[in-house]
């Protein structure tokens, strides 16, 4: 015979998490888009090369073709361990590919493993973004009351879009800075500066609770192995 946890639900908390998770995900996943429009033309590919912008953005929409496959994986993950647990795995992630980067070497360097490792490393974000939205707005869904879930579950959404805006403020003063600077350190700060706010995030993220419909699932054998 099965018995019932008795998990208390912390909207606000989820709410928060989901916001800041959310937020620092998708300034990630955008201040990749400003880069690839303004900067990567010219130190991921051949100066010489007409079609360098192209690449440049599509190296960018690399990240969409990882999305349907994080989708998927990422969702029976957290269908069967958790959401808390895949979203920490997804802001993790996010977090290491952006800062890795910023720390890539340019095309001068070491030619075109350059573009290369620029779009594994997008791919790894492309990943993450998946799980993230689903995710995020489930945990906020699970934990709010039951007349309050669409305002609850909207932080989720609001988070993306204060991380999109948050990206493209950061950017303005980089393209500010002199050529010297902006194409050499300057275009990275905005990548290492994620690394700050994902610590904070992932602090939030790992003092909340598993949701009380997954708890209750679990205790009465109704999750499925893996």
């Amino acid at each position: 015979m099965t018995e019932t946890t008795t998990v208390k639900r912390t909207p606000v908390k989820a709410a928060a998490a989901s916001f800041m998770g959310s937020a620092v995900e998708y300034y990630d996943f955008f201040i990749f888009g400003s880069a690839a429009a303004l900067i990567f033309p010219i130190i991921f590919f051949p100066d010489d090369d007409n079609a360098a912008l192209v690449m440049s953005l599509a190296t960018f929409g690399f990240a969409y073709i990882a999305r349907p496959v994080g989708a998927v994986v990422l969702g029976h993950f957290g269908d069967r361990i958790g959401r808390q647990r895949v979203l920490m795995f997804t802001l993790v992630l996010m977090g290491v590919s952006t800062f890795i980067i910023g720390c890539l070497p340019t095309f001068d360097q070491i030619g075109w493993f350059a573009p290369a490792l620029l779009v594994l490393c997008r791919l790894m974000q492309g990943l993450s973004a998946a799980g993230e939205q689903a995710g995020a707005a489930s945990l906020s869904l699970e934990h709010a009351p039951d007349n309050r879930r669409s305002f609850f579950t909207s932080w989720t959404l609001t988070g993306t879009q204060g991380g999109q805006i948050l990206a493209a403020l950061v950017f303005i003063p980089v393209l500010s800075l002199p050529d010297e600077i902006k194409y050499s350190w300057g275009w990275r700060v905005p990548f290492w500066l994620s690394a700050v706010v994902v610590i904070v995030a992932f602090f939030i993220r790992r003092t909340l609770h598993e949701t009380p419909t997954f708890q209750d699932a679990k205790a009465q054998g109704e999750i499925a192995r893996l």
